[in-house]
């Protein structure tokens, strides 16, 4: 019979066994691994942890991450205001940055549909999004939520409003295809089918 974790290890070890990725094995190793550090260095890591939410926020225009009101992003005079990038959560944007080739704005929905877990229209930032059409200086919107269900029926909702509301705006998306490096036999029904509905002229 296994011995039990002494009490303050235990609720550490469940506290980290509830984040992404992390069983209850990795959760103990993690663990395990805090007590062999230093104390300053464990003490360290949570202060830091404290400080990230306090000293981090949503900004108040696009909804990514920021260190002030506004993020850097949208404080960059050099960006394009007339291209703005929907993307699902403020992680898309730093997916999007790493590329280093958009040189628009962004606006982050806060997620995706998903039905089946309760989550509908009203809890998407879509009023966000709106206002920021409403300045008049946005030309295209690109929608960059991803090839899943929830995203293309967020994509559908997002566009339907937009067309609505926003005729003179065109609408885009992130092309979707075949993988390079991948012979046709070995791609799945469903990217195929996008390959060919959102094929491209030569």
């Amino acid at each position: 019979m296994a011995r039990p974790l002494p009490a303050p290890l235990r609720e550490v070890v469940d506290r980290l066994a509830t984040l992404p990725g992390l069983g209850p094995k990795s959760a103990l190793r993690i663990g395990l691994t805090l007590l062999r550090w230093p104390a300053e260095r464990t003490r360290d890591l949570g202060q830091r942890i404290y400080a990230l939410r306090e000293e981090l926020h949503l900004c108040e225009r696009c909804g990514a991450l920021a260190e002030a009101r506004l993020c850097p992003i949208c404080q960059d005079p050099a960006r394009s205001d007339a291209e703005l990038c929907v993307v699902a959560e403020w992680d898309g944007v730093l997916v999007m940055e790493e590329m280093g080739l958009f040189r628009g704005r962004y606006v982050v929905l806060g997620g995706l549909l998903a039905p089946l877990e309760g989550v509908g229209p009203q809890a998407l930032d879509l009023s966000r999004l709106e206002a920021i059409l409403q300045e008049g200086a946005v030309r295209e919107v690109i929608l960059a939520l991803g090839a899943t269900l929830e995203a293309e029926a967020t994509a559908t909702l997002v566009a339907q409003r937009l067309r609505q509301r926003f005729p003179e705006v065109r609408l885009s998306r992130l092309a979707q295809g075949i993988p390079l490096g991948v012979e046709l036999k070995y791609v799945d029904p469903e990217t195929l089918k996008q390959s060919l509905q959102y094929r491209q002229d030569l």
